[in-house]
């Protein structure tokens, strides 16, 4: 097998094999652009050598010397001679770019009788010990592993002896001196002296690069990119080219756009006398680009039409490396620019309108995960360097806030119409804490999932969470919140960041993300021939508002039970929970009615005809009961009977497993007047609508949720449907309307093609699905979830991502029931699922006809969709 392959017989497309560096070296060989000559070792070498875990091969050792035996033909140098040395880069380079993850040595070749030749043949020893001393600083850190401070320390040391300002102001001598205590550093730490042989010094560098793919940084780096383990590095062997060869030579880094902005024309900067790592390491200013127009005119003119050659080329921004020498410029890199999401977007459209790329290819361009970066808010990233983590969580909803704690909703909306930005952190939220949570800056909760209440309502907020943080105590009681030493007390400032999931002590400066004009051109050229739908998980009118302006073809899930918890309307609704008859229970109903008429008006006119499905009352009636002593008396007082009345009534609606138990549509076969009244709601306020806005076909979707069989769905079809004959009667008005259901129990996706027959329309709820197919509690399984990843017993969170093999598999059998019914029944996902970019590509496979997700992952969700097309 062919290890090693030269710049001149690579190419661009295969970065699998010689990594994104190895192969955009070879493409701009072949494009005759001046590039230094060398060779790549393969990524296949690498994990050869990983497997192996030994040495480099005999074989690999004698492919290297063959390709530096042709490097020194070309060169007119040799590899440790002593008149005119061939020095070498050794540089990592993985398929896809990690920048800085892996190591890189420059100037190899050198030792104690090629630097007194590169001396004699430059007639500069401060650039000749200048180079040794890097090399020993390099070689030392990456191949032996010695801290490279301290070789930093003893050169600052030096510095301040001769009480010089920068290292400019070294001379020969200064560097002769140092690279001797250098030397000593280094057999003092590994008891042998620096190899004098540059073929094992080369050898020794190829392993440990190779042995960089595993180190921590670049694991770490792969994980939270999502870059496989199992790809390897290249290693690309280079002529040295040098910019610390005087005041002519420097070296530097652009990019053909800005990568922060997306503005064309070149961005970057570089250094004058200076090597690659010195732009990095930042103990040097760089300059900007532009003033290398008055140093080096032509060099600059020069490296402008590379640039544009190169995007030209490669179709995208790029970032170039380059080197100058004696005023000869070189590229030493060149790979697709890593770039802001508003830089990411503005880029793509620019492209596009230069006829550069197709819509199709500048939609592929942009990752979902984007589209958060450009909307939300985001913590100045330079601020966020000295900021103090106090504890981690799972990222639950995007976005950036600092504000002041409090532990209850009561609290946090004081605090905020006291004109306090406030962060409202529980040990988990309920229905009841929506007043504290719609005015918070930031949600934080020690305990739930991604799927928690607190992570759903915020993200249908647009407000940012961080849930399940589980090394943090929340101790409501005596308001305050422990992370190991740190305690954070009732008032004290925090700054979230629901993106990563990171809470931080005290306030951050964030900027805000609007760029939505760049986000409704990408989302527009992506609706053009969708085959799938996206519709909202929304209700307030400010969450239409928002998902029409993201992207929204309507409402897929609208949940009346958010409905009820308003201080006038809970105590309504607890009310009605504690009526003994029909007659107590008609009175309540009525106000609720009178609510509930007020909402869907206000839907309907706002959707202005789109799609409108609305979920009849779901959860369990206990979780509208008061929980404390004082929320009790209230209602006592309210409803003219004893505390020990409502706590026996309390009791009464307790249930063992209350997601199992009295609610969805089994509320509804014992207690009919709630959907009655509901549905009554829906239709006459639908009435209402048309009747002032003639030209606007108003159809509403009525769902009714946890059906399991189609005797529940007839009987509470002919229920809803004479409640709905009356109101025509009454009204002498006849409107169209849907009825149909949620798929989200096990037996309902069995038994479909039954309830099909009842059912006008069909959504999976795949929180609920998920739950009962692996019975975990959704609420309680980020206590196991991590350890069953860690363990490798679930690749993923089932909750964020369908389970192809159990619960999509029921998804594909019911749709499949259905189409088999009738192709026409229309089939939707409603979970949180439906904003996965990941569980969308399942989904479009199996065929269903739209998903609906919360506001701000619609246009995740859309561009998603075009991608799969």
């Amino acid at each position: 097998m062919k290890y090693v392959i030269d710049f001149s017989e690579g190419s661009k497309e295969q970065s699998d094999l010689l990594g994104g560096k190895g192969a955009n070296l070879a493409e701009m060989t072949k494009l005759k652009l001046p590039v230094p000559t060398g060779f790549t070792i393969t990524t296949e070498a690498c994990l050869d050598y990983l497997k192996k875990k030994e040495n480099v091969s005999t074989e690999l050792n004698l492919e290297i010397r063959q390709h530096i035996f042709s490097m020194e033909k070309r060169t007119q140098k040799k590899l440790g001679d002593a008149i005119d040395p061939l020095l070498v880069s050794v540089r990592s380079g993985s398929k896809f770019s990690m920048p800085g993850m892996m190591d890189t040595i420059l100037n190899l070749g050198l030792n104690d009788e090629t630097v007194i030749g590169l001396t004699e043949k430059t007639g500069d020893g401060r650039f000749a010990f200048d180079c040794y001393r890097r090399l020993l600083q390099m070689f030392g850190d990456v191949v032996c592993g010695i801290d490279k401070n301290r070789f930093e320390e003893q050169l600052d040391f030096y510095k301040s002896k001769k009480r010089y300002l920068a290292d400019t102001d070294m001379q020969a001598e200064d560097w002769q001196e140092l690279v001797a205590v250098y030397k000593d550093i280094f057999l003092e730490v590994t008891h042998q002296p620096f190899p004098q042989n540059p073929y094992e010094q080369l050898s020794l560098a190829v392993e440990a690069v190779f042995r960089s793919w595993n180190n921590r940084r670049a694991v770490t780096y792969r994980r939270l990119h999502d870059i496989s383990d199992s790809l390897g590095t290249a290693v690309n062997i280079q002529e040295m080219v040098f910019g610390n060869f005087g005041a002519a030579s420097g070296t530097g880094v652009a990019f053909t756009r800005n990568p922060a902005t997306g503005e064309k024309g070149i961005f970057g900067e570089f250094l004058l006398n200076a090597q690659g790592e010195d732009v990095v390491a930042g103990i040097r200013t760089p300059q900007p680009i532009s003033e290398l127009e008055a140093l080096m005119p032509e060099v600059y003119q020069e490296f402008l039409e590379l640039g544009h050659l190169l995007e030209s080329h490669y179709k995208d921004m790029q970032d170039i490396e380059f080197t100058i020498e004696n005023r000869k410029l070189y590229l030493l890199q060149t790979r697709n620019g890593k770039r802001t999401a508003k830089s990411a977007f503005k880029v793509c459209i620019q492209l596009v309108e230069e006829g550069i790329i197709s819509k199709k290819e500048a939609i592929k361009r942009i990752n979902p995960t984007m589209i958060t970066q450009l909307l939300h808010p985001v913590f100045e990233p330079d601020e966020l360097k000295n900021a103090v983590v106090f504890a981690k969580g799972l990222p639950a909803s995007p976005g950036a806030a600092s504000g002041n704690i409090y532990f209850t909703a009561e609290k946090a909306k004081k605090a905020s119409e006291q004109g306090e930005k406030v962060i409202l952190i529980r040990q988990e939220t309920s229905p009841e804490d929506i007043e504290g949570m719609v005015v918070s800056e930031a949600i934080v909760t020690s305990r739930g999932g991604m799927t928690s209440h607190a992570a759903v309502v915020a993200r249908g907020m647009g407000v940012c969470c961080v849930a399940g943080c589980e090394t943090v105590y929340v101790n409501e009681f005596l308001e305050q919140a422990t992370a190991g030493d740190l305690i954070l007390h009732q008032g004290d400032t925090i700054s979230v960041d629901g993106t990563t999931g990171t809470i931080y002590l005290g306030s951050i400066p964030y900027v805000e993300g609007d760029e939505w004009q760049l986000l409704e051109t990408i989302t527009d050229w992506a609706k053009e021939g969708a085959s799938i739908g996206v519709k909202a998980n929304a209700e307030t009118p400010a969450d239409i508002k928002t998902a029409l302006k993201l992207g929204a073809q309507g409402i897929g899930l609208a949940r009346t039970e958010h409905m009820f918890f308003g201080e006038e309307r809970i105590v309504e609704m607890r009310k009605m929970i504690l009526a003994e008859n029909k007659e107590s229970l008609l009175a309540p109903l009525d106000r609720l009615k009178e609510f509930q008429k007020n909402d869907f008006r206000a839907m309907f006119t706002l959707l202005k005809g789109k799609a409108c499905t609305i979920r009849l009352l779901d959860p369990p009636l206990h979780e509208f009961l008061p929980q404390t002593e004082e929320e009790i008396i209230h209602l006592a007082n309210e409803t003219k009977r004893t505390t020990t009345e409502i706590k026996h009534r309390i009791e009464e609606l307790h249930e063992q497993n209350p997601m199992l138990g009295h609610r969805g549509c089994r509320l509804a076969v014992t207690t009919p007047e709630i959907y009655e009244m509901q549905v009554a709601a829906i239709i006459e306020s639908a009435i209402e609508v048309a009747q002032k806005e003639p030209t606007l076909e108003i159809v509403p979707e009525i769902m009714i949720p946890l059906i399991g069989s189609k005797e529940e769905m007839t009987w509470l079809r002919e229920c809803l449907e004479q409640t709905i004959q009356t109101i025509f009667t009454k009204t002498n008005q006849v409107i169209s309307y849907k009825i149909g259901t949620m798929l989200e129990i096990p037996r309902a996706c069995l038994t479909a093609e039954k309830i099909a027959e009842v059912s006008d329309f069909f959504s999976f709820g795949t929180n609920d699905l998920t739950q009962l197919t692996y019975g975990f509690s959704r609420d309680d399984s980020g206590k196991f979830i991590k350890a069953y990843q860690d363990k490798k017993l679930l690749k993923e969170d089932p909750f964020q991502h369908i389970d192809e093999e159990g619960v999509g598999a029921l998804m594909k059998i019911a749709v499949d029931k259905i189409r088999g019914f009738d192709p026409s029944i229309k089939i939707g996902v409603c979970g949180e699922v439906g904003g996965d970019p990941q569980s969308i590509r399942f989904l479009k496979k199996i065929g269903v006809d739209y998903i609906s997700c919360s506001p701000y992952r619609i246009p995740a969700a859309i561009l998603t969709i075009a991608q799969e097309q």
